[in-house]
């Protein structure tokens, strides 16, 4: 399978992320217009940005990457927010994956790729239930023992479809 071909859409707010411990930060940037206004125009783009970007709560049965922890993650913003505005919990938790190897299809846990496909599903679908988008696709393609690309492309009726791509990246090796 061929890595997705993907025309990216850009989103309003630019996250630049800094991986080097232990400066570890992430930045926003806002999009600007040129009378000094937020552009807003890529409003939904930015939405799905957040949501994939904000590590989700974990369940009480998920299995954390670090076995000493007892931190579940989630985004504090998520407390009431369904009482308070209609919202919903933000955030998706692709990052139990980030001290795993990515394991094969038949590893007892099944494959790192479904399970990455499954939380991606789990965090975009409140923009369809709430009618914010039309619907979403989702592919997965493993590029080395080391990278898996996701490429999300969500639907928005007959307006121009989003495009996001993006590259998840372990530290461990396959088994």
């Amino acid at each position: 399978m061929k890595p997705p071909s993907i025309i990216p859409i850009v989103p309003d707010v630019r996250l630049v992320q800094n991986n080097i411990f232990p400066k570890y930060s992430v930045t926003l940037d806002w999009q600007l217009r040129p009378d000094g206004t937020l552009d807003d125009s890529q409003a939904l783009a930015t939405a799905v940005c957040v949501a994939l970007g904000t590590n989700g709560l974990a369940g009480e049965d998920d299995r954390l990457p670090d076995p000493d922890s007892t931190d579940r993650q989630g985004w504090w913003g998520d407390m009431d927010a369904a009482r308070i505005w209609n919202g919903w919990d933000i955030g998706c938790k692709v990052w139990l994956e980030s001290r795993s190897a990515i394991e094969a299809p038949e590893a007892m846990w099944s494959a790192t790729q479904t399970r990455i496909i499954n939380y991606i599903y789990e965090s975009i679908q409140p923009f369809l239930d709430r009618k914010i988008a039309t619907k979403f696709q989702i592919l997965s393609v493993r590029v080395d023992k080391q990278r898996i690309d996701v490429g999300v492309r969500i639907y928005r009726g007959p307006k121009q479809a989003i495009d996001l791509m993006y590259q998840l990246l372990w530290q461990g090796i396959m088994p």
